[in-house]
């Protein structure tokens, strides 16, 4: 099996197929080219290589990078300067946790050189830490939801009252006493009914305010979904004529969720046609998982050629997801901290000992 490692590394570097001369070039131990030809034929036999048109190499096939993967390859572990190099893209003061994740996809395409794709999951636990309302205008306010996995959604909401200290610390200690504390799976349109019922003749008036609170509660539950790097694509020549296609599918975020989370669960990569998608027949996904605390929280990974290199590539990605949940746990304990929500909803800051 060392024939098909050195076939799929070669393949790798040249995207040519691969004869039997090159390959005796290249191996670092001696042995003949004719001895080649008979181990790259019984790979072929066995279905691990694939000879395209009537060229007189060699290509590893989808199940010859399978074996590959799982019981040839040698990971290389990141050196100290490729972990400086994604440290310091995230190098970041005080970052909002949705932009941070949006932005990570967009710094592992340009490391990579592939299409990079990345949601944040909600587990069934999550709860809502605070909600904040800050002033920006006399009739405007930005209403702020946090979760306890460390998301942060804003809204812009106009209202019909006049904006005063007294009518804000109001609306902030009801809400939060509403608020805090409940999964977000709870936060239902009944929920803020009974919610609005609750705020009697001031119903009206808020009522603005509780519809923004509850579409910021929602777009938490249902996670967030961000593609970067599309065109990343055109560099590689094998996906010229399939590159719209491919992309098209990425973009349809149930459908890769899909993947990533149900047919992906158990595998951090899907080779070809065993993602059983006619866009990514020719292609590969690789991804990682990424914890905020201790609660399963995102994937990040990136789409390419099956030729990609992955004793370097999955290293790289495991690496980058580790970081990105590193720092969102970090922003969520500072948030802890450095401000806790009291039962009544009353903010008050945290005691140090």
């Amino acid at each position: 099996m060392n024939i098909l490692a050195a076939i799929i590394e070669v393949y790798t570097k040249t995207g040519e197929p691969v004869g039997s001369k090159l390959l005796a070039s290249v191996l670092d131990y001696a042995i003949s080219p004719a001895t080649i030809r008979n181990e790259m034929a019984a790979l072929f036999e066995m279905g691990y290589l694939e000879q395209p048109h009537t060229s007189a190499g060699r290509v590893p096939s989808h199940k010859g990078y399978r074996l590959y993967i799982n019981s040839l390859m040698q990971t290389q572990p990141l050196t100290a300067a490729e972990k400086a190099e994604i440290d310091a893209l995230f190098n970041i003061q005080h970052p909002d946790p949705d932009r941070l994740v949006e932005d990570a996809a967009t710094a592992l395409a340009n490391l990579t050189g592939c299409v990079t794709v990345s949601s944040t999951l909600t587990p069934e636990d999550v709860c809502i830490r605070r909600i904040d309302i800050i002033p920006s205008g006399p009739r405007t306010l930005v209403v702020l939801v946090i979760a306890t996995n460390g998301v942060v959604k804003s809204k812009v909401c106009r209202v019909d009252f006049a904006v005063t200290p007294q009518v804000l610390e109001f609306f902030r200690k009801f809400v939060n006493s509403r608020f805090h504390g409940k999964s977000l799976e709870e936060i239902s349109k009944l929920y803020l009914q009974s919610v609005a019922v609750a705020l009697g003749e001031y119903s009206r008036i808020f009522t603005p305010l509780l519809v923004c609170i509850f579409d910021l509660c929602r777009q938490i539950y249902s996670g967030r979904y961000y593609v970067e790097g599309e065109t990343n694509l055109l560099t590689y020549r094998e996906f010229m004529p399939v590159a719209h296609e491919i992309l098209t599918f990425v973009n349809k975020r149930d459908e890769m969720l899909r993947l990533i989370n149900e047919e992906m669960r158990d595998k951090n990569v899907s080779i070809g046609r065993e993602a059983g998608k006619t866009a990514l027949a020719d292609s590969s996904v690789v991804i990682a998982r990424y914890n905020v605390g201790h609660a399963k929280s995102g994937v990040i990974g990136i789409i390419g050629p099956v030729r990609m290199d992955y004793p370097k590539l999955i290293p790289h990605i495991q690496y980058f997801a580790d970081t990105l949940g590193r720092i969102l746990t970090e922003i969520s304990q500072e948030d802890d901290s450095e401000q806790s929500v009291a039962p009544d909803g009353s903010a008050q800051e945290s005691e140090t000992t």
